[in-house]
């Protein structure tokens, strides 16, 4: 079994963006199977009303989506992990296929993904698989193309880390500075 802390160690992901939270089957170059605990207190529900209905929490299909394509990327990098994506290879998705969504996941439910390698050709792999809630399907996944890149293609140059700040755009506000008593946020701040 591989918990998050393994998982953290081989894919890029945190919070609210790790949408895995334990892999209970891995042979490399064959399958994988994973766990996603769903739960009221996902980034997803904040702001919900109590006058919500259950429609409302119908986890969303892109997430769930998400989280399977997790599944898959612990199955590529596994033997190479590589949590820094601005040096090493980056890993990209290329596209879904027959993608099929036969029930809602809401809070409480415990998603079962499994991922299949159907193919690889280099660093560029295609998979299938599906995603259960119990005995039921929730989703199913056709073909799902993933690749690995070097980080550096992606930039032009050599990833060494986060560029440079710029020159101030006329009409935004400077970020503020940081204050010291509060963890960093892991996310960039939104730009108008």
């Amino acid at each position: 079994m591989i918990t998050v802390d393994e998982i953290k160690r081989v894919l890029p992901h945190r919070y609210p963006m790790l949408l895995v939270d334990r892999v209970t089957e891995l042979v490399p170059g064959e399958r994988a199977r994973g766990l996603k605990a769903v739960t009221c207190n996902e980034p997803w529900y904040e702001g919900m009303p109590d006058t919500a209905s259950e429609e409302d929490y119908h986890y969303p299909w892109t997430v769930l989506i998400e989280s399977w394509c997790h599944v898959a990327g612990v199955l590529v990098a596994w033997d190479r992990p590589n949590p820094d994506v601005r040096t090493g290879k980056a890993m990209l998705l290329g596209g879904i296929t027959d993608a099929e969504f036969h029930r809602p996941v809401v809070p409480g439910d415990v998603v079962e993904h499994h991922v299949r390698l159907a193919r690889q050709v280099g660093e560029t792999f295609v998979f299938e698989g599906e995603s259960l809630v119990g005995n039921e399907t929730a989703l199913t996944v056709g073909r799902l193309t993933m690749t690995m890149r070097p980080a550096s293609d992606l930039t032009g140059g050599p990833a060494a880390g986060p560029p440079a700040p710029g020159p101030p755009v006329p009409g935004t506000r400077p970020d503020p500075e940081p204050d010291p008593t509060r963890p960093p946020n892991p996310l960039p701040p939104h730009r108008p």
